[in-house]
């Protein structure tokens, strides 16, 4: 067999200039971005631009008056925002902020489905009740036999201003730690275990953000200290937890609008490898999961890439559902995994308040279904129904 090799592309004088001048770029946005000042470039630069355009167009006399006032105003309204922004936030000039009220009264899904990705935190410290209970759902959840995988997990409560991006105001995180070396079932018990965690703080009204690429690895080995052994540990990612801030960058809240929306049930839920074939969300036996559709949907990820995938499975008549396989169709060592986890324990606690019954279990290759094919699919966990449920067409 003749296997034709395409040489490599001759890289023009062009890509060099490129090259050279995005290395100097991008550690400036990074010393941006790790110093806390990337939060507030964008607004002070734009509403310099309108600025500038207004006075200049109209010392050329190309503005008419009304057109000159419209940048005017906009660059005007723009420099006030961030003057406020930096004052508020960066300075921590602002006063104190009445602490969030549980919600114990929201039934699971509700809980779900209200938590949201904080963004800036207050400047206040977690009670000690509010930390005490997050610590007893971070020990229960990272218990060994509540795990999927058979390696240790754990999670260590850092109180320091860490180096993060883009959240502003956090203090106190979770820092997930699996060992060194990679093991993906241990990743995605670190998005399951953690996000029972999460949806425990969403409970108790405490805010959290999960927080993968955008935290200084660094930062965290330093706060960590002598709790991190580098020959046997790996940081997998960080939770902020605090209390919701209504003061935000405008940066922050544009970046807040563009990551809240979600991609179709039907792009998600898939019936076989296909990938227009979505599973009838609608129709008995998978009717019986509705809401832990829309539960998994919401559920957070690496810059909202929705990485998973979830194919249902009945048995040979067609009528009963044995298991739901849960998919990454990323290549993501680390975020798609997490992300996977994620799911799970959406899942699993929607099953729970829904009374349905039935266990997470890593199934060989020969006895799952085919991969789904709108990516670089990688199987995680099945999902599979206790045999005494009776979820029946």
């Amino acid at each position: 067999m003749i296997t034709h090799v395409r040489p490599p592309r001759k890289r023009g004088k062009s890509h060099s200039i490129r090259a050279a001048l995005g290395k100097p770029v991008k550690r400036a946005k990074v010393r941006l971005q790790f110093t806390g000042w990337l939060q507030y470039l964008p607004t002070a630069v734009a509403a310099l631009a309108f600025l500038a355009l207004s006075v200049g167009g109209r010392c050329a006399d190309v503005w008419p008056v009304v057109l000159f006032w419209l940048p005017c105003a906009v660059g005007t309204l723009l420099l006030a925002a961030v003057t406020f922004d930096v004052i508020t936030v960066k300075m921590d000039l602002r006063p104190i902020e009445p602490k969030p009220p549980r919600k114990d009264h929201l039934n699971t899904f509700d809980v779900i489905l209200s938590r949201r990705s904080c963004r800036s935190f207050q400047r206040r410290d977690l009670t000690s009740e509010d930390r005490d209970e997050l610590f007893g759902a971070a020990l229960e959840a990272s218990r060994t036999s509540q795990l999927i995988g058979t390696n240790p997990i754990r999670f260590e409560y850092v109180s320091a201003r860490l180096t993060v991006w883009p959240t502003v105001g956090a203090h106190e995180f979770f820092v997930a730690i699996a060992p060194r070396a990679y093991d993906r079932q241990s990743v995605i018990d670190v998005g399951r275990s953690l996000h029972k965690v999460v949806l425990q703080a969403t409970r108790m009204g405490v805010a959290t953000c999960w927080i993968g690429p955008g935290a200084d690895q660094a930062s965290v080995v330093a706060a960590l200290g002598d709790r991190f052994d580098p020959a046997e540990d790996h940081v997998i990612c960080i939770c902020a937890v605090g209390y919701w801030s209504h003061f935000k960058p405008l940066l922050v809240r544009a970046i807040e609008i563009a990551q809240h929306r979600r991609l179709p049930l039907a792009s998600l839920f898939l019936a076989g490898p296909e990938p227009h074939a979505p599973l009838p969300l609608g129709r008995p036996p998978f009717s019986a999961f509705q809401r832990c559709y829309e539960a998994c949907r919401w559920s957070p990820s690496a810059i909202n890439s929705q990485a998973t995938r979830c194919v249902g499975v009945t048995d040979e008549t067609g009528r009963n559902v044995t298991r739901f396989d849960f998919w990454a169709v990323s290549q993501s060592r680390f975020y798609a995994p997490v992300a996977l986890g994620i799911w799970c324990a959406n899942w699993e606690a929607g099953c729970e308040e829904l009374d349905i019954s039935g266990h997470f279990e890593v199934l060989e290759p020969g006895s799952r279904g085919e991969a789904p094919s709108d990516g670089p699919a990688k199987y995680g966990v099945s999902w599979i129904v206790d045999s005494d449920q009776a979820l029946t067409a």
